[in-house]
């Protein structure tokens, strides 16, 4: 029986990371000299560490804005309201509905990472932000 998922990251310094994450309110664990554990509520993200490590140019990837995480919130117009209050943190896509019934916005991260943030849309077609 499967039981879970946790993503991992590889980034080039993993101190700047965890001091990036912990902005937005997650808690670390780190684990010198490369390994962390990111948390904030019932999410975890990983981190690993290469020093220098730059993840390789994909135009494809950024032109069609892929997702490095997918997270489903119970409270999106907070969440966006408080990400969207730090100068350091950039909101690559404000709230939006999805045809597939969800309200998501996208932050990407000092590495590059695109996290998604998502909360299903309530019968009024989601939450006004």
């Amino acid at each position: 029986m499967l039981r879970n998922s946790t993503t991992v990251f590889l980034v080039g310094n993993i101190e700047l990371t965890i001091a990036w994450y912990e902005r937005l309110g997650f808690q670390s664990n780190y684990f010198p000299p490369g390994f962390a554990i990111l948390r904030r509520d019932d999410v975890e993200i990983f981190l690993q560490n290469q020093p220098g490590y730059i993840a390789p140019a994909d135009p494809g990837r950024a032109e069609r804005a892929a997702w490095n995480v997918y997270i489903v919130t119970d409270n999106l117009e907070e969440l966006y309201a408080e990400f969207a209050a730090l100068p350091e943190v950039n909101i690559a896509r404000p709230p939006c509905p999805q045809e597939y019934g969800m309200v998501e916005f996208d932050v990407v991260d000092l590495n590059g990472y695109r996290l998604v943030f998502a909360q299903p849309m309530s019968n009024d077609q989601g939450p006004a932000v």
